[in-house]
């Protein structure tokens, strides 16, 4: 039963890990808008599928990961640019126009994946190999088994979420990302260019669901219409830690990710995919903050 519990929260960590990049994407966007970016999925899906492409023209994993990453955050602050900028207005109406957008984008990224790959589903190759490494006990002896790949995930996160702080914290631009999340108007008046952060804020927040996407793949698999599911748990992580924390973002993805991984192990895998769902009821019920939100939320 311990390596039962122990396996399960292997995998409930891994998964995770994943929500927690997407969330984050969430969270970044939001503080810069003040609006639910629905293509952040989309982008999740955009990095696996062009790492895979990459791949299969013959480039090297050292290389294919960080051009599929550097191609989504082109793609999202392209679509910044032509699309939401244009759209974007002042007070609440303009919000909702920007939500309503990025729906749309959402489906036009989603039919062009159909056109320029296709709808099958396809793998990637593994980091680092594909034997399983045992955890906490030998074989079935009271241990788990987790593939390299889940290590990679892990590690992954963590590299982002670290190097995401210090961008936050210790670069002008960071600094001007966050000003601009606090109060638009005066960092107008102090001299940033909000337009440029909202671009750069959403080419972030791709990025990061491209990472997410090119680690999860090997695992998963990708394909044209993978990024709606996982868009929602992000989605879902983000609503749970408090939409538009950087810490809530992380909590609520790796405590989503937990959730499910238990709540598939021991009750049924049929829920996996409704407690992510049944998580954001509850919070919208008991704590419509999120864990971090509201009382006392850091915005990026």
């Amino acid at each position: 039963m311990a390596g039962s519990w122990l396996q399960f929260v292997a995998g409930g960590l891994t998964s995770g890990a994943i929500y927690a990049l997407v969330a984050l994407g969430f969270s970044i966007v939001y503080n810069a808008s003040h609006a639910i970016n629905f293509a952040q999925g989309e982008f999740v899906m955009l990095g696996g599928m062009l790492a895979v492409s990459a791949v299969g023209l013959g480039l090297p994993m050292w290389a294919a990961v960080p051009l599929a990453v550097l191609g989504a955050a082109l793609v999202g602050g392209l679509v910044q640019w032509l699309a939401l900028e244009r759209a974007q207005a002042d007070g609440p109406s303009g919000v909702v126009t920007l939500i309503i957008t990025t729906i749309g984008v959402a489906l036009l990224l989603r039919g062009a994946a159909q056109v320029v790959w296709d709808k099958r589903i396809h793998a990637l190759p593994p980091f680092s190999g594909d034997t399983p490494i045992a955890l906490g006990g030998s074989g079935g002896a009271g241990g788990a088994t987790v593939l390299p790949q889940s290590l990679w995930v892990l590690a992954g996160g963590a590299l982002a979420v670290l190097a995401l702080g210090a961008f936050f914290e210790r670069t002008l631009y960071g600094k001007a990302m966050r000003a601009t999340a606090i109060n638009a108007l005066a960092a107008r008046l102090a001299g940033i260019s909000t337009r440029g952060v909202m671009r750069a804020s959403f080419a972030l927040a791709a990025a990061l669901g491209a990472l997410g996407g090119v680690l999860t793949a090997p695992i998963t698999f990708t394909s044209y219409d993978v990024g709606v599911m996982l868009g929602l748990k992000g989605f879902a992580a983000a609503i749970l830690g408090g939409l538009g924390s950087f810490g809530g973002a992380v909590a609520g993805g790796l405590l989503l990710g937990l959730l499910e991984g238990l709540g598939a192990g021991f009750l049924s895998s049929a829920y996996k995919d409704a407690i992510a769902f049944v998580a954001i009821l509850a919070v919208l019920f008991f704590l419509p903050g999120g864990l971090f939100g509201a009382r006392g939320s850091e915005r990026v």
